[in-house]
């Protein structure tokens, strides 16, 4: 009697599965019309089948509200170190000019124009080197970024979610951008695991 209990609920258990898979499919199918003709063409029905069954038991959708505070966090941090770099430049500027203005009032009027030279050379190196260590902050920001999302691709691919894995390939990183869009709608709908309503 136990055995054919466990089994009717077992059967009930798949059903509901399979209840909650129409559900997000179908959720999915509402939302992919939302999405320029050129991507619902790539989304075929066995991608979002695939998709809605990844989201089925609710994993999903924390592993990619983790991805996106993670994604904040190193955004702010980095957006921060840009700032304070800006900063050190703009003081080292002023000192700079504020250098140059004590060195001109103490300076004899006949020496002026070869300090004012020597200045300009100064100040045009200061530009230089602060442009370059721009360029570099800038690329090290780029280079983060894109460790980030073939990071959180890579996360994705190991969760089994359908169209992810690491590439670099501009159609493909908008195709994955569109799921994530996807999955956060459907979250933000309260379609996690164990909500009946879509």
């Amino acid at each position: 009697m136990e055995r054919y209990a466990g089994a009717l609920e077992e059967a009930a258990d798949g059903t509901r599965q399979q209840e909650r898979h129409y559900q997000l499919l179908s959720a999915l199918q509402n939302l992919v019309k939302e999405l320029p003709s050129s991507f619902q063409q790539r989304l075929s029905y066995t991608t979002l089948s695939d998709l809605a069954l990844a989201l089925l038991d609710g994993t999903v959708f924390e592993i990619v509200q983790g991805l996106l505070e993670i994604q904040h966090l190193t955004e702010k941090s980095l957006y921060n170190q840009r700032l304070r770099l800006q900063n050190e430049h703009r003081v080292l500027k002023q000192a700079l000019r504020q250098k140059h203005q004590e060195a001109q009032q103490a300076c004899r009027p006949h020496n002026l124009p070869v300090l004012q030279a020597a200045q300009q050379r100064e100040l045009e190196a200061v530009e230089h080197r602060i442009r370059e260590e721009q360029r570099a902050m800038d690329r090290k920001i780029v280079l983060e970024l894109d460790r980030k999302v073939a990071d959180q691709q890579s996360t994705l691919e190991k969760a089994g979610v359908a169209g992810f894995y690491v590439t670099t390939n501009p159609q493909e990183l908008t195709l994955q951008m569109n799921l994530l869009e996807l999955i956060r709608k459907l979250q933000q709908r309260g379609c996690q695991a164990g909500k009946a309503a879509l």
